[in-house]
């Protein structure tokens, strides 16, 4: 266990930067075929609906399935050795994406990717949790939390030049291999930290339903697991659609949109991410209510940045070498900094109030409502609006589908409202002397009441 005044040891970083790495090698994987929808639609004869049936719905089914089982096997057994093995079995199952011979066939495959993937994401959280002390906790979950913004860096941006350069299938097999090598190194050079023990260690063990409902009850928890849910269906429909959107409505190629895309986009989500951490540290420690108002603060302003973005129409803001800018696409480089800042302090709340050894399980809820709500319903959602608005407006209808999906986001914004003056009285009643200090002994009660 790290107390709070314990000094890090460069370990714990080092246990940090391949978490981190193995969290940007996830999203790559994950939001790689976003680029690559045009020439799989092309080959294999898709419709929108059927691509976002492929990217949402198939992917967030088994992810969900498999998150809370390998959430409770990393308490059990260790956080390392499953998101080692995790690592490892998605990056074959995406490497093996690139030699399919059918739509069904990638499908599966991609399904395999989705329950690998459903062994990492918590279990990691909880690490990060067991190898800083709170005080350092929320900057070491912000640099975590940098995984989804690099990974769209990486799997779009240069997933767009790798498609244009070498075809679909080829770019599946490099983006694949790393993590298998990442994977390896996890498991034989990292050394497992000692998990805490909390009051519930060592009664009977309750079942996986049971554990997620009790834990649910936990005053908040509910709120901010549905903040991630609601929040993430836009997430996952603009990552999703927006490289075809710019390719549809812009007449822009893969590489030039996916350019846009991953290294403006996500360049601006990475800034983000790296701000919110650093304001929602200094704001909540003067009101705990912060850990979660920054969230609310950042999804408000996202909302009318991405609408413009979408309404914008066609047109050159300035030439970035060979690069037609869209002007529309300066209000998405700031949809990029606001949209990511609910991620962060969410799961960074989520650590402060949740038994400890129930962490890996607990945080598992959050991101299964993130995939199953997010990854299964974005994509398709915004597939299905588009095929219906095709008829009356043609090309331009996933404009307006995008712009209807975007509008989703006051759904998390009301969950928020709810959820900040509970996470504010759970964290005053239990320190109020010291509101920010969060969680080295409420952590180790099994519900805040």
């Amino acid at each position: 266990m790290v107390k709070d005044t314990d000094k890090v040891a460069g370990k714990a970083h080092y246990a940090l930067i391949l978490l981190t790495i193995i969290y940007i090698l996830s999203y790559i994987d994950r939001l790689v075929i976003s680029v690559l929808i045009e020439p799989i639609k092309a080959e294999f004869g898709a419709s929108d609906t059927m691509i976002g049936l492929l990217t949402g719905v198939a992917f967030a089914i088994f992810y969900t399935g498999f998150g809370l089982p390998l959430g409770r096997l990393s308490d059990r057994i260790g956080r390392k050795t499953v998101i080692a093995a995790a690592c490892i079995v998605w990056s074959i199952f995406t490497m093996f994406s690139g030699i399919v011979s059918s739509f069904l066939m990638l499908v599966i495959l991609r399904i395999g990717v989705a329950v690998g993937e459903a062994g990492a994401s918590a279990p990691s959280v909880a690490m990060i949790s067991e190898l800083y002390p709170p005080r350092l906790r929320a900057r070491a979950l912000a640099i975590f939390g940098l995984g989804p913004a690099l990974g769209a860096v990486l799997g779009i941006g240069f997933g767009g030049v790798l498609a244009e350069l070498y075809g679909w299938r080829t770019t599946f097999i490099i983006v694949g291999a790393p993590g298998i090598l990442v994977g390896l190194v996890l498991a034989f050079t990292v050394k497992t930290p000692k998990q805490r023990v909390s009051a519930t260690q060592g009664l009977p063990e309750a079942g996986m339903l049971r554990t997620a409902l009790t834990l649910l009850k936990i005053p908040s928890i509910w709120q901010i697991v549905a903040t991630g849910g609601a929040a993430a269906i836009t997430g996952y429909a603009i990552q999703m659609w927006t490289p075809s959107f710019m390719i549809r409505s812009h007449q822009m190629t893969i590489q030039e949109a996916g350019m846009l895309m991953g290294i403006g986009g996500g360049g601006l989500s990475v800034l983000g991410t790296l701000v919110c951490g650093y304001v929602t540290d200094k704001m909540a420690s003067k009101d705990p209510g912060w850990q979660l108002g920054t969230a609310l603060l950042g999804t408000a302003l996202s909302i009318p940045l991405a609408v413009t973005f979408y309404l914008w129409p066609a047109g050159t803001a300035f030439m970035l070498g060979s690069l037609a800018v869209p002007t529309g696409f300066l209000f998405y480089m700031g949809f990029a900094f606001f949209g990511v800042w609910w991620t962060v302090p969410c799961f960074s709340a989520m650590t402060r109030i949740l038994p400890t050894d129930k962490l890996a399980q607990g945080t598992a809820l959050f991101f299964m409502s993130v995939t199953l709500l997010g990854a299964g319903l974005g994509p398709v959602f915004a597939g299905i609006v588009s095929d219906l608005l095709h008829s009356m407006i043609g090309p331009e209808a996933l404009r307006y589908s995008l712009v209807v999906t975007t509008c989703l986001l006051l759904v998390p914004c009301i969950f928020l409202l709810k959820a900040i003056p509970k996470y504010r009285k759970q964290m005053l009643d239990h320190h109020p002397a010291r509101p920010h200090t969060t969680v080295a002994h409420a952590a180790t009660k099994p519900a805040i009441s």
